[in-house]
């Protein structure tokens, strides 16, 4: 089965539908597409509400899936995040990526690295994923999403996951997850599920994450949308 084929058959949403079709239309006729977009939709847009179509086994390792995941690797490095969920770019698929590396940890101190069982996670591609509690313990940190450009809140996660899914060679693997590995995985599922960090945070918790800026500067501030 085509990439096409399966579009066609699938009942999408109206709003991304067309998207869709113009997307893979444009990989195979050489025009710019809309979608895989090289920046990080914003909160409002309907992507992110919606709940992500899962991807056919035989179509995973085909070009247009490759060319999604090449997307959301220069995405999720230009814009510095840890995961990165398909319909954050436009594209409405069960898929995310993840990565923790060394220069991430060195954001965070060693109390805090301690505190949050951080840990490095190589960079991971899961295709349709199914997530299992392992430690109902909730925690609670500081959460940003590149969808919501700007802002920060605390948000409570389950402590530990086991994850299940494809990778990029359409190979089934497992990974058990615990302490900040879990909390990514559980925010990019999220994604996955139209729901937003904004729907699960302690509501009071809601901050701009350069509020100190602001009045320091008497308001003097402009918040770009940009990779820096």
């Amino acid at each position: 089965m085509s990439v096409s084929t399966w579009l066609a058959r699938t009942q999408m949403r109206h709003f991304s539908f067309k998207k869709v079709i113009s997307w893979y239309s444009g990989l195979v006729k050489g025009k710019s597409p809309e979608a895989p977009y090289e920046h990080v939709v914003q909160i409002g847009d309907p992507t992110l509400r919606a709940v992500s179509l899962e991807i056919p086994s035989d179509l995973v390792k085909s070009p247009e899936i490759k060319f999604l995941i090449d997307r959301m690797r220069k995405v999720m490095r230009k814009y510095k995040c840890v995961g990165l969920a398909a319909p954050q770019i436009g594209a409405p698929f069960r898929l995310f990526v993840m990565e923790f590396a060394e220069e991430h940890l060195q954001d965070f101190s060693e109390k805090e690295r301690e505190s949050r069982e951080m840990q490095i996670v190589p960079f991971t591609v899961v295709i349709n994923p199914s997530v299992r509690v392992t430690d109902y313990k909730k925690l609670t940190f500081t959460e940003y999403c590149a969808s919501v450009k700007g802002f920060q809140a605390e948000v409570p996660r389950c402590r530990g996951v086991h994850l299940t899914g494809l990778n990029e060679e359409n190979e089934r693997f497992e990974m058990e997850c615990v302490g900040w590995p879990a909390r990514i995985v559980q925010h990019e599922m999220d994604h996955l599920n139209g729901r937003v960090y904004t729907d699960v945070m302690d509501r009071k918790s809601l901050a701009c994450s350069c509020w100190q800026v602001v009045n320091e500067r008497g308001g003097k501030v402009e918040l770009p949308y940009g990779a820096h």
